[in-house]
């Protein structure tokens, strides 16, 4: 009998062409995004998300009130003249946002415009990882809610549930992909093998990637401890590294050669001692919000994105200067953020226990 790690694994070692990429006229040049691990996938659920030829990548709006909820959400956070300091830190871990997009061929369906984290990796290794102690907010149903738990009845001991990941296998030149399925199946006593597979490349443990993970998942925690005005449910972090060997980690003196691979390993075992971080607080305004079953509403009325991506990308870029390396962590999903008068303790929950696996996989 195969064990819980083995669970919903899935070999690939190609992507293989189908239907709903080689029909894409009708999607005004949009394609279905290849390399999702987790989530709604276009073609196969009622929305879904697509890869647009600039680059960027849609998000299809969900129904209401999920999806007015999550584009009002970015566009309070993008708002050009967004003057919280806590609002503008958050965009440090999030997708850029460029506001909505709709075909002309279909213009009744929305879509979110973001920013592809993925677009600047050769090989890119991808995890998916959902946060908190709940997966469902406080307005749904008892019946939404026994559901949540009946898929994955840890949650609120564990405080994270791994949702899919793809890793690229250097010798064999494929990828490796397991779904939802796969992390359900992992328990306490499983959870730190599951994970560590996103950070194995057949041959080696990337524990560069796992310090530069560990680095960016603790900026998000100082960010979570630094603020008690919103509460998130039923979001996720998105993981991304290298996997293409050597990474292509950009230095003053160069790309890592091959040999630099197993000298990084040895780097980011001196590393661990960074762990202990002083924490920031974030700067506190007085931001005035409503809790509504619909739409998360406020004093300020944002006005989307326009002509803020180099700022912005020029903010993130300042502030991953002294921590993660080639290494993605952002924050994705907001369907189900609302406003809070306190810390979001269950997020914070999982945060420390994903960190506490993830520095144990490190010391392995």
């Amino acid at each position: 009998m195969d064990s819980p790690v083995a669970l919903g694994r899935l070999e690939v070692a190609r992507p293989v062409p189908t239907p709903e990429r080689e029909q894409s006229a009708h999607l005004n040049g949009c394609v279905p995004l290849s390399h999702q691990v987790a989530g709604h996938k276009y073609g196969v659920d009622k929305v879904g998300i697509l890869q647009h030829p600039d680059g960027t990548v849609l998000k299809q709006l969900q129904p209401p009130p999920r999806g007015p909820r999550e584009m009002q959400f970015y566009s309070t956070v993008y708002a050009e003249d967004c003057c919280d300091q806590c609002l503008v830190d958050l965009r440090h871990h999030l997708p850029t946002y460029y506001g909505t997009w709709s075909s002309p061929e279909t213009p009744s369906d929305s879509y979110l415009k973001l920013e592809d984290v993925t677009r600047r990796f050769q090989k890119p290794c991808i995890m998916d990882v959902k946060i908190g102690q709940k997966s469902y907010d406080p307005f749904a149903s008892q019946e939404k809610r026994d559901q949540q738990i009946k898929k994955y009845p840890l949650m609120e001991e564990m405080g994270f549930l791994l949702l899919g990941m793809r890793v690229y296998k250097t010798g064999s030149d494929s990828v490796d992909t397991y779904d939802q399925h796969y992390g359900r199946g992992l328990g306490k006593e499983t959870v730190r093998e599951g994970l560590s597979k996103f950070f194995y490349n057949g041959e080696v443990l990337r524990k560069d990637a796992v310090t530069g993970s560990i680095l960016k998942v603790q900026k998000i925690l100082e960010w979570f401890e630094g603020q008690s005005q919103l509460s998130f449910y039923a979001s996720s972090l998105l993981f991304v590294y290298e996997g293409a060997c050597p990474p292509c980690v950009v230095r003053s003196d160069g790309p890592l050669t091959p040999k630099a691979c197993e000298q990084n390993n040895n780097i980011a075992q001196s590393l661990s001692a960074m762990f202990s971080l002083h924490k920031k607080a974030c700067v506190r305004s007085h931001y005035q919000a409503k809790q509504d079953n619909s739409v998360w509403t406020s004093t300020q009325q944002p006005n989307g994105n326009r002509g803020r991506r180099e700022e912005g990308e020029e903010s993130k870029s300042d502030a991953g200067q002294d921590t993660g390396g080639d290494v993605e962590v952002k924050m994705i999903d907001f369907a189900h953020v609302f406003p809070s008068d306190g810390h979001d303790q269950g997020y914070i929950y999982g945060l420390k226990n994903l960190l506490k696996v993830l520095r144990q996989i490190l010391e392995e």
